[in-house]
């Protein structure tokens, strides 16, 4: 059964719904960006439906000042507060649960990473974490990485059109001379990659970390994920990195929303 449910944040009324199933291992989901609970395109809901029908609870919310929920929308990286009172309204809702699994996608992946340390969360399962520094002054588009950009030249020279189209005058040479400048670029890791870096480094919880290989989100995370500020991570055995060949970033295609529920139930189940 699904039902609708709340909690306080910081006396903030956040909106909150609960699939109820009757094992004692339960689904957090935490919404990405300033997306509602049902998620894209309700996936997060549909996502819930399939576990509940397994007998898993899962419980989603809105983060405060997103969808239903009061209070002013702080972005991911001030969101620690949100999540703790989720976990809390979870198990109070659900007292039988002895082991909460919590999934995020984007910066909901950055924002578990930061903060779990402090949460009782069992396990993390975290999709496309968001690693790329913004401007919250300036209303431009955020530039893509050279990761990125390097994955998106391989795809243009691997297709036999870019040369019919660099040889009949098609492609703008100077643009292209910039991309390949930029293409070329050692990316350092950025504050946001060494703070999520730094968290896991501290931590003990098993994580699973997907990424859909051509989604530009997942290119940046793959970069930064060989960079110094993963060194301690990547020697940690209960971290695990699996890669889906998708451009979708909310693993929204059929095949993309198999692999993501197999990924999450193998989670569940372990």
């Amino acid at each position: 059964m699904r039902r609708l449910t709340g909690f306080d944040c910081e006396g903030a009324l956040c909106a909150a719904t609960l699939d109820e199933g009757n094992k004692s291992t339960g689904l957090l989901i935490v919404s990405g960006g300033n997306e509602i609970r049902s998620g894209a395109h309700a996936g997060q809901a549909a996502l819930a439906a399939h576990f509940a029908a397994q007998g898993y609870p899962v419980f989603r919310y809105d983060r405060r000042g997103v969808g239903e929920s009061e209070g002013v929308n702080r972005g991911f990286e001030n969101s620690a507060a949100d999540i703790a009172a989720a976990v809390a309204a979870f198990r109070a809702e659900a007292p039988h649960v002895e082991r909460i699994v919590a999934f995020g996608n984007c910066d909901a992946a950055s924002a578990l990473a930061l903060f779990h340390n402090d949460l009782p969360i069992d396990r993390l399962i975290l999709a496309n974490p968001w690693v790329i520094e913004t401007d919250s002054g300036n209303d431009q588009p955020t530039p893509p990485s050279a990761a990125a950009i390097r994955a998106r030249y391989w795809a243009r020279l691997k297709n036999p059109r870019s040369l019919i189209d660099l040889l009949s005058g098609k492609i703008n040479l100077k643009k292209l001379a910039g991309g390949l400048a930029r293409a070329a670029q050692k990316e350092a890791p950025t504050g946001l990659a060494e703070r999520i870096g730094h968290a896991f480094a501290a931590s003990s919880v098993p994580t699973t970390i997907l990424l859909a290989n051509r989604d530009t989100t997942a290119l940046a995370f793959a970069s930064a994920w060989k960079s110094s500020a993963f060194d301690t991570v990547r020697q940690r055995g209960d971290v695990q990195l699996r890669v889906l060949d998708s451009a979708s970033h909310s693993f929204a295609d059929a095949d993309a929303k198999a692999w993501l529920r197999e990924q999450i139930e193998a989670a569940l189940a372990d």
